[in-house]
C-alpha cells in the first residue's frame, strides 16, 4: 500500500527537479488547459540558467540522476517501452547510465557470507578490486581456486545492502504517483502508469535475485554452445546465490572502446555482422535473447569472439511469435505488402472487423520508401517501430515481447554501426532470415509437422483399448442410467464433499459425458 504523505512528497520532489532541470521547458505547451499552462510557466521560471541549450535527452538524465537510483531504473525500464512513452522518449531515456559510487568492501564480504553460508577466505583467494558499482549491484575482479588447486579470475557480483527496502520504499512513491496521473491527468490514462509500475516493480525483483540472472547466463550457454564466435560467461554455481553471482573472467576489450579494438587487430565489419547474426540467432532460432546488448556489457575476446555479460534482463518469443517476425522480414524483403497483413490478422494482432486490403495499403505506405535507398540507411529496428505505430491505428495491442526485440534491435544496430558506418543490416540479417524460414516454414518443417500428427494419432489409438473398456462397462449399466438416471451413492458424496474442488466434480462429468457419446456413436453404427 503505497503512503500518502511519502508518495505526495516523492510527486512534489520529482516534479521541482524535473522543472529545475528544464525538462518540463522542453515538453510542447500547445493545447494546455489554464491550470496546467500556469504550471509550465513556473516551470520555466524555476529552471537553471545552465539547462538552456542542452538537449532534452541530457537534461532528462541529470534530473532522473539527481532524483535517484529508483527513477534511473524507470528511466531505463521505459527505454524498452516506447509504445508507451514515444519513441523519442524512448530512444532519449536508453541513454541513461546507471553509475552510483561503491558501497563498502566489508558489506558486501558480509551479504557474501550470510547468501553461501561460508567464511570469504574459503570462498575466494581475494575478493580483489571493485571494477563496477550501478544502482542494485557492484562488481569485484576476484581470485579463486577450483578443485584441481589452479588459480583463475572470476567476476563477482553482489547486490547492494538494503536495496530491497529501497526501492520498496521508492516503488511504493511510484504507485501513489501513478495513481494519481491515472484519476487527475487524462492524458496520462493512456500511458498506463498504474500497469508500468506494477511491470518495473516485478522486474526489479527479478533483477534483484542474482541466481535467475546466473539460471538466464546458462541457458543461452547451452543455447549457444556450437556458435562459433559468440559465447557468455560460465557460471560458477558454487560461488553463487540470491545476493551474490560468481562468473567467469572476460579478458577482452569492451565493445564501447572502437579503437582499442582495431588497434588489436580486429577486423571492425565483421565483428558488427558477428554482434547483428548472433542476435538474431538467438531470437529466430531459441526464441530468446539478451535484451541489454548495449556495448557496455559486450567484449571482444583475443580470439575474436563476441562475449555478453549481464543477462538481468532477457527477452523470450514464443513460436508463434518467431514465425510471425520472420515472415513479416520476409514478406517487406519480397514487398508482400498483402501476405504481411494477413500475417497479423492470422496471428490475431490485429482485430478481425479490421479491413486486410486498408492494412495491407498503411503497411506499403511504410515498405515503399525504404526501396531505392541505399542500404547503410535502413534500420530494420526502424521498420519495426513504423510497423507498431500505423498497426496502434488499427487497434492492435502492443506485444510487449515484440517491443522489446525492436528496442534491443535498435541498440544492437546502432553498435553495429559503430563499427561499421555503411553497416547493411538487411544483408548481415538474410542467411539467419532465410535459414530459419527454411527451417520452420519449408520442407523438412512440414515432415517434422506430419511425424507430430503421427505421433499424436498412436498416443490416441494406444488409448483405444481404455475407451473399449469404458464402453463394455457403460454397456453393461447402460439399462440402468436409462432408467434410473446418474445415481450418486453416500460414498461418492463423501468423497466428493472431502476433495472440495470443483475441477474434479466438472471431471467425472466429463467423463460421463464422453462415455455417453460414444455409446450413442456406437450404437448408432451398429444399428446402421
Amino acid at each position: 500500500m503505497a503512503n500518502p504523505i511519502r508518495g505526495t512528497f516523492a510527486l512534489v520532489r520529482a516534479a521541482f527537479v524535473l522543472a529545475r532541470e528544464g525538462v518540463v521547458g522542453t515538453l510542447p505547451a500547445e493545447g494546455l488547459p489554464p491550470a496546467a499552462l500556469l504550471g509550465y510557466r513556473f516551470a520555466r521560471l524555476i529552471e537553471r540558467g545552465s539547462a538552456e541549450g542542452r538537449e532534452r535527452s541530457d537534461r532528462l538524465s541529470r534530473a532522473l540522476n539527481r532524483l535517484g537510483p529508483s527513477y534511473v531504473k524507470l528511466g531505463q525500464f521505459l527505454a524498452t517501452r516506447p509504445d508507451i512513452v514515444g519513441a523519442d522518449f524512448a530512444t532519449e531515456l536508453g541513454g541513461l547510465q546507471d553509475s552510483v559510487p561503491p558501497f563498502p568492501t566489508e558489506k558486501a564480504v558480509e551479504e557474501i557470507e550470510v547468501t553461501l553460508g561460508r567464511p570469504i577466505h574459503e570462498l575466494f583467494e581475494d575478493l580483489g578490486e571493485i571494477v563496477g558499482a550501478a544502482s542494485i549491484a557492484q562488481v569485484y575482479k576476484a581470485r579463486i581456486r577450483d578443485i584441481e588447486g589452479r588459480e583463475r579470475y572470476a567476476a563477482v557480483k553482489v547486490i547492494r545492502p538494503d536495496v530491497r527496502a529501497q526501492f520498496r520504499r521508492e516503488l511504493d512513491a511510484f504507485a501513489f504517483i501513478a495513481k494519481f496521473l491515472e484519476k487527475f491527468v487524462p492524458s496520462a490514462r493512456r500511458l498506463r502508469p498504474v500497469a508500468v509500475v506494477e511491470t518495473l516493480a516485478q522486474s526489479t525483483r527479478i533483477e534483484m535475485d542474482l541466481r535467475l540472472e546466473a539460471a538466464a547466463a546458462s541457458e543461452m550457454a547451452d543455447n549457444v554452445a556450437g556458435d562459433v564466435g559468440f559465447r557468455v560467461p560460465r557460471i560458477d554455481w558454487e560461488r553463487t546465490g540470491r545476493d551474490v553471482v560468481t562468473m567467469e573472467w572476460i579478458d577482452g576489450i569492451k565493445m564501447s572502446n572502437v579503437n582499442a579494438i582495431i588497434a588489436a587487430g580486429h577486423d571492425p565489419k565483421a565483428l558488427a555482422v558477428k554482434v547483428v547474426q548472433s542476435f538474431l540467432r538467438h531470437a529466430m532460432r531459441d526464441g530468446f535473447f539478451h535484451a541489454d546488448m548495449h556495448q557496455g556489457n559486450l567484449f571482444v575476446a583475443p580470439d575474436g569472439a563476441v562475449v555478453a555479460v549481464d543477462m538481468g534482463i532477457v527477452g523470450r518469443l514464443s513460436d508463434d511469435s518467431k514465425r510471425f517476425l520472420a515472415e513479416i522480414l520476409y514478406g517487406f524483403i519480397q514487398r508482400d505488402y498483402r501476405r504481411v497483413a494477413e500475417l497479423h490478422f492470422e496471428a490475431g494482432y490485429v482485430p478481425r472487423h479490421q479491413d486486410v486490403a486498408s492494412f495491407a495499403q498503411a503497411l506499403r505506405a511504410i515498405g515503399e520508401p525504404i526501396y531505392g535507398q541505399p542500404a547503410e540507411t535502413i534500420s530494420m529496428g526502424h521498420l519495426l517501430s513504423l510497423l507498431f505505430e500505423v498497426t496502434e491505428l488499427f487497434e492492435m495491442k502492443a506485444r510487449p515481447e515484440l517491443v522489446l526485440l525492436q528496442k534491443t534491435m535498435v541498440v544492437v544496430e546502432g553498435v553495429a554501426r559503430t563499427f561499421d558506418p555503411k553497416f547493411n543490416m538487411w544483408a548481415a540479417a538474410e542467411p539467419v532470415v532465410s535459414d530459419y524460414i527454411l527451417h520452420e516454414l519449408g520442407p523438412a518443417a512440414k515432415l517434422r509437422e506430419a511425424r507430430e500428427g503421427v505421433d499424436a494419432m498412436l498416443k490416441l489409438l494406444r488409448k483405444v483399448p481404455n475407451f473399449a473398456d469404458g464402453l463394455g462397462v457403460l454397456a453393461v449399466q447402460l439399462p440402468d442410467l436409462i432408467e434410473n438416471g446418474i445415481r450418486l451413492n453416500d460414498d461418492t458424496l463423501k468423497d466428493l464433499a472431502s476433495e472440495k474442488r470443483a475441477s474434479i466434480m466438472s471431471g467425472r462429468v466429463a467423463q460421463w459425458v464422453i462415455a455417453i457419446s460414444l455409446a450413442s456413436i456406437a450404437i448408432s453404427f451398429f444399428v446402421r
